[in-house]
């Protein structure tokens, strides 16, 4: 049994996707959504620049792609999974796994959602606060939290990998009073996602998801904001609209994933199978070429 786990925007990189073109079904998925973009995102993926890449407007949607390419290998290959879940923008990703979306629509969602996002400006960033629980942090962040000037917890990633996400001098802040961290490093995003300064962009991502069809999930999904599996099509309408400014339960989520199935990372990233390894659960990586041959060796034992 497998658990899908779809990474989200921090993991793109210049390359991205080069050894799902490889697959004739990766290489038909990523000229599908191609297609269906108002701009083919392939030509960014192979050849950058990096400093577009990493933009909001294009990182969610590259991300989008190859994860949907990873999938299309995968169902090439006759695996379905028992459990979803997705980081962040990679949470559009599973509720397709799930039959929740189509094709065309996470395409279109994903658009829309980068676009908005984008269009908030840049108020504030992100910085990963490591070898804290994420109580210490939450303190931190509260401490250092100012009228206009807010800074939560934006992601629980791992045990001791907490994310803060908020406006530039209360980052400050806690950066200048986490003096039990061991490391505190700033992420390369275009904004403070998952925190209060995301609601400009609520109203129209709200709008966006109500308006788009969506079909009761065929397998659980785990939503960022909640970390437990649910069947409950209106919970994961409502999550997924939540989620923009609430926070990524993915330590929570990794366990309720782990508790029913072994854990894939389908994109080209490591990044979640890092984070999986942290939290003492399983999961290999559809960015590693080993990957399908044990999952064969798995299946057939």
């Amino acid at each position: 049994m497998l658990g899908y786990l779809f990474p989200g925007q921090g993991t793109v990189r210049v390359g991205m996707g080069a050894w799902l073109r490889r697959r004739p079904a990766a290489r038909e998925r990523l000229e599908e959504v191609d297609a269906l973009l108002s701009r083919p995102i392939s030509p960014l993926c192979a050849r950058g620049p990096l400093d577009r890449l990493v933009a909001t407007e294009h990182a969610q949607i590259a991300v989008t792609a190859c994860n949907l390419a990873a999938l299309a290998v995968l169902e090439e290959e006759g695996y379905e999974p028992e459990i979803v879940a997705g980081h962040s923008v990679g949470e559009l990703t599973a509720l397709h796994a799930a039959g929740v979306l189509g094709l065309a629509d996470t395409v279109r969602l994903v658009e829309t959602r980068s676009r908005l996002m984008a269009s908030v400006g840049a108020v504030g960033g992100m910085r990963a606060v490591m070898g804290l629980p994420v109580e210490d942090v939450e303190a931190l962040a509260e401490a250092a939290s100012a009228p206009g000037e807010p800074v939560v917890v934006g992601l629980e990633n791992a045990p001791g990998h907490v994310v803060v996400s908020g406006a530039l001098p209360a980052l400050d802040r806690v950066t200048a009073t986490a003096t039990a961290a061991s490391k505190i490093v700033p992420l390369s995003v275009g904004n403070a996602f998952h925190s209060p300064l995301m609601e400009p962009a609520v109203a129209g991502w709200a709008a966006a998801v109500a308006a788009v069809p969506m079909l009761e999930p065929l397998v659980p999904v785990v939503p960022n904001v909640t970390g437990e599996p649910t069947l409950d099509l209106a919970t994961l309408r409502e999550a997924l609209v939540t989620q923009l400014t609430g926070r990524v339960r993915w330590t929570r989520t990794v366990a309720a994933v782990d508790a029913v199935a072994s854990g894939v990372e389908v994109g080209d990233s490591k990044v979640l199978t890092g984070l999986s390894r942290r939290a003492e659960a399983r999961c290999l990586s559809m960015a590693d070429p080993a990957t399908l041959r044990r999952l064969a060796k798995a299946v057939a034992a």
